[in-house]
């Protein structure tokens, strides 16, 4: 009960309902490349539906030949086509004999492009997306040499031998161009394991190996090199301990307790696991020291914001593309993004990563939207997992886009299409993978969420 109080239930609610609505434009979008394929060529569409309604319906209306609703199992959506063995298994329709109108009695060619309708929609509308998003927001990055204070090294960092003001110059070959992506620069790179700092006047190479790429690859990973920055208050909370105690807007905390805090990571580790007490702050105003004791709440907190790295000065590049320039850099942007997935999931299978501490459900995925709602963040995200939706569709598993579209090409390669009860045992097999990785995945997540 203590667990579920603690929540921040305001944060949950925003992530949930910017994930539900990406999700839901991903399989609407997905699932009409089906049914608009489907009417191409004809076939009769069932049913449309957003979310799964085993049992009922939340809503459902019939229009013309197909019944469209949604259902109340937030996991993905279907098109139910007239004479295709899909996830509804209706037997019944197959046993008669073939009708124009039905997905069996098609040409091979064309039940292809329909089973493939839905991964080319996800295909175009990340593409789409990437040329919007590079169109009105451009490429955000910070530059290393933008970090004025170098960085910020966590445990991992300090491992390998990174310093705390360090300033990251490569990893491997390539040139670290954006501060903010050298975890995923790490974990990516394929060429040497090497990262090229520079400390005072020196530069060092700092060598590392697959042990520092599984444990970034894990879900539990910090940011391993984040921006070093002054704790510089810019606004109080409600009731704040801090703004009763006489600190002010633009106060420095230079030190807690005669400890020096100059950087806003080493003021967050003093308190961190303290509540109930009351601390020593040391505050730097317009050239004066000053002292102030502060009480710590119960959880922790002193009621204080620091300012963003944008109001301290640091500056972030940022690339601008016209709507011209902005269509080749989304194509780009969307083979790269695909690139580094298939990355990702070779190291699955390579040992640098593992399943265990990589893999999640849809909590874990929603867990990765912002706690604010942020359009730029949130195409982002719908862009990415549109391309994930995609691949994974594709791949030649039973129950899949990709399965389906398997046999497809070896009737068309071999001129034998498959039985109906191939097709069916194929199915079921698809079906019962795909559930048990399912369960794998959620079963992952609750483990961590009690852990």
């Amino acid at each position: 009960m203590n667990y579920l109080l603690a929540i921040d239930w305001g944060t949950v609610g925003v992530k949930a309902a910017q994930f539900i609505l990406s999700f839901s434009i991903l399989i609407l979008l997905h699932e009409f490349g089906h049914y608009i394929t489907a009417k191409w060529f004809k076939c009769r569409v069932e049913k449309f539906y957003l979310f799964f309604n085993p049992w009922f319906s939340l809503w459902k209306k019939k229009k013309g030949e197909t019944e469209y609703g949604l259902g109340w199992i937030p996991l993905g959506g279907y098109v139910k086509i007239s004479g295709m063995i899909d996830e509804s298994m209706d037997k019944e329709q197959m046993k008669q004999p073939a009708q124009p109108h039905e997905f069996r009695s098609k040409p091979a060619w064309q039940r292809l492009i329909i089973m493939l309708g839905g991964i080319i929609v996800n295909i175009i509308l990340a593409i789409l997306i990437f040329i919007v998003i590079l169109w009105v927001w451009g490429k955000e990055y910070m530059p290393p040499q933008n970090a004025k204070y170098g960085i910020v090294a966590d445990s991992l960092a300090q491992k390998v031998g990174l310093r705390d003001g360090d300033v990251i110059l490569k990893v491997g070959e390539k040139e670290v161009k954006n501060l903010l992506s050298v975890r995923r620069d790490i974990v990516y790179n394929e060429g040497n394991d090497i990262i090229t700092v520079k400390r005072g006047d020196s530069i060092i190479e700092l060598s590392y190996g697959d042990d520092l790429r599984r444990k970034l690859n894990s879900r539990d990973a910090s940011d391993f090199a984040g921006v070093r920055a002054p704790f510089i208050v810019d606004k109080f909370g409600k009731n704040s301990n801090a703004e009763k105690a006489g600190m002010k807007k633009g106060d420095w905390i230079i030190a807690v307790n005669g400890s020096p805090t100059l950087y806003a990571h080493e003021f967050r580790k003093m308190l961190d696991g303290k509540k109930d007490t009351t601390f020593s702050f040391t505050v730097l105003r317009n050239n004066d020291t000053l002292l102030l004791p502060v009480a710590l709440n119960s959880k922790g907190q002193i009621g204080v914001y620091p300012k963003d790295l944008e109001k301290l000065g640091f500056v972030f590049e940022v690339k601008r593309y016209t709507l011209v320039e902005s269509v080749p850099a989304g194509f780009n942007e969307c083979w790269t993004t695909l690139g580094n997935y298939m990355k990702g999931l070779k190291q699955l299978f390579n040992g640098k990563a593992k399943a265990s501490e990589s893999v999640g459900s849809v909590f874990s995925i929603g867990s990765i939207y912002p706690g604010n709602w942020d359009w730029h963040i949130f195409w982002t995200l719908t862009a990415v997992f549109s391309i994930i939706l995609a691949f994974m569709n594709v791949l030649p598993i039973p129950g899949l886009d990709g399965g389906h579209a398997l046999f497809t090409v070896a009737e068309m390669i071999t001129g034998r299409k498959p039985s109906d009860k191939f097709l069916e045992y194929a199915q079921i097999v698809g079906m019962v993978l795909l559930l048990g990785l399912m369960a794998y995945a959620l079963g992952l997540d609750i483990f961590r969420m009690f852990k």
